[in-house]
């Protein structure tokens, strides 16, 4: 999809690569086909509004909503799930399928200790998306997963601050061990997510970069 009139250069940019890796995974495991290109990570620190960022998504892409126990979680998953109803993006919720149930997700994105949580809900939800986080420790918990989120790639902000960034060498080198599809998270921006392109990643994630070119 190409975006219409009235994007940014930033999203365009942005949105370009992410489809483009897409397209490439897919050539190579049928299984990136059906995945959002671009995934939208929010945070109630960094991303005080997203269903602001939301809105603005193209079709295709879809948000990872993290709660981390706010009080107004289940009003802000409405509001995500107002957003992007109709618009042919999909929202995952981070972890609680209680909030996920409740707002009427369409999956759930799980920490990498959790991973294994995986098989049970994809028997009570087969046509939910579930993904799990994945920090480059060797064989990572596939099964039940739709696909991986492996960071940090480039230095990054929030809580992956402190971890070493992998470079695009080590994100493809650890890519390429496994079969599910893996999406680069942790630092890609407008600028830099060229530089993922050959590294077998299935699309992009981000918080920041993604809040500023979609605004």
């Amino acid at each position: 999809m190409i975006l219409p009139t009235g994007y940014s250069d930033e999203a365009r940019a942005l949105w370009d690569a992410a489809t483009a890796l897409n397209r490439a995974a897919a050539t190579v495991s049928p299984r990136a086909a059906g995945l959002p290109p671009l995934l939208f990570f929010t945070d109630p620190e960094r991303t005080p509004r997203p269903w602001e960022t939301a809105a603005r998504l193209p079709a295709g892409s879809a948000v990872i909503y993290r709660a981390f126990g706010a009080a107004d979680a289940v009003a802000t998953g409405r509001r995500l799930r107002e957003a992007t109803l109709g618009a042919e993006v999909r929202l995952l919720v981070g972890r609680d399928l209680d909030l996920a149930q409740a707002v009427g997700g369409d999956g759930l994105h799980l920490p990498e200790r959790e991973a294994a949580r995986a098989v049970e809900i994809r028997a009570a939800h087969p046509d939910w998306l579930l993904t799990a986080a994945w920090h480059g420790a060797p064989q990572p918990l596939q099964k039940g997963l739709d696909a991986l989120i492996l960071s940090p790639v480039f230095p990054a902000g929030g809580a992956s601050s402190a971890k070493p960034a992998l470079g695009v060498a080590g994100f493809q080198d650890r890519v390429s061990s496994i079969a599910a599809p893996v999406y680069a998270l942790g630092g890609v921006s407008a600028l830099n997510a060229g530089e993922l392109r050959g590294s077998g990643a299935c699309g992009l994630a981000g918080v920041d970069a993604v809040q500023s070119a979609f605004r």
